[in-house]
């Protein structure tokens, strides 16, 4: 004969189901609020991935009105770039549905072109300049580089991309990167990109703020012509480079500052304000400057909704019309 369940024993299992009830729902809330989650994120990273596609889309078009915008300029003047206008650094928008954009036009020629310490001496083979370095020496003193630090600088910046593997004077081979903790090699080529520079021996993060206004990587084995018309006082130190040493930086501004507005019809009318000074320029000065701009830089700001794009590009006006050399995304390095 069996047992009737005192009432104690029934409540007791009655606890136990509705225990057992309530983990379960306690499990499934949370797998539920965890796959809520999951299917959020997806749905935000999935409209963040279309609005940025859309966000390239955009720029690509300020990039098309750039080059419009450049064609223009070097049409009124094929032979002298001026800042007349107002076109450097002046934003113009593109309208857009829902979100913002801006793009601004700069001469992107108006640097030293890290690429230019070095020649082309045949496909693909490059050799060491002298004349640009002993330039490229005097830019980084100007920006505060100790004279030792910036042969050091200069000289590991042309082995970095010359074919040879003989280090020149206070310069870094591969024998220098290879004996370091993570080794790696010299590139042998040209730089792709200013940030290279960073891997260079000697080349301190303190270093490269210095002089990473002031420089770029042109895709070409020559040194970059300043355009005297388009320089800003604030780019003095670009002038100040062409002097060996006796022309400083705020007399450079002031050289400058005297630029008719139309600009000058050489760039002889730099070196002989220069002269009226007794200041005499370095010997292969007038091969770093010109009247006309090559190169242009562009700057493109998208904003649709939470997501943001940025764009830096590089433009050859060497032929009309202007044409894009190389784009890159997000902030500039």
């Amino acid at each position: 004969m069996s047992r009737r369940p005192t009432e104690r024993e029934t409540d007791g299992e009655q606890g136990a189901a509705l225990l057992t009830v309530l983990l379960l729902v306690a499990v499934i809330s949370v797998l539920a609020a965890t796959a809520l989650e999951k299917l959020r994120l997806s749905t935000r990273l999935a409209g963040n991935a279309a609005a940025i596609d859309q966000g390239r889309a955009y720029a690509q078009a300020a990039e098309v009105m750039a080059l419009t915008r450049i064609d223009n300029v070097l049409g009124q003047n094929p032979d002298r770039v001026t800042l007349a206008g107002g076109w450097s650094g002046r934003p113009f928008g593109l309208p857009l549905p829902g979100g913002v954009a801006t793009a601004r036009l700069s001469d992107g020629g108006n640097c030293f072109n890290l690429n230019g310490l070095v020649t082309q001496a045949g496909p693909g083979l490059y050799r060491a300049d002298p004349a640009q370095r002993a330039l490229f020496v005097r830019l980084l003193t100007l920006v505060g580089v100790t004279a030792t630090v910036a042969e050091q600088v200069a000289g590991g910046a042309g082995d970095w991309i010359d074919s040879d593997d003989q280090p020149q004077p206070s310069g870094a081979e591969d024998p220098t990167y290879l004996a370091q903790e993570q080794p790696y090699r010299t590139a042998g080529t040209l730089m792709a990109d200013p940030s290279e520079l960073r891997a260079v021996a000697g080349v301190t993060p303190d270093i490269y703020a210095r002089v990473r206004p002031w420089v770029c990587t042109l895709p070409r084995a020559a040194a970059s012509a300043l355009n005297v018309n388009t320089l800003t006082p604030e780019q003095a130190p670009l002038v100040a480079m062409l002097f060996p040493g006796n022309l400083s930086v705020a007399a450079a501004r002031q050289l400058l500052l005297r630029r008719p507005p139309q600009g000058w019809a050489d760039p002889g009318a730099l070196f002989a304000g220069a002269a009226a000074q007794g200041i005499v320029p370095d010997g292969s000065a007038a091969g770093n400057t010109a009247v006309r701009t090559v190169w242009f830089n562009l700057a493109v700001d998208v904003t649709l909704g939470p997501a943001t794009v940025q764009e830096t590009a590089l433009i050859d006006a060497g032929r009309l019309p202007a044409r894009l050399v190389s784009r890159q995304w997000g902030e500039p390095s």
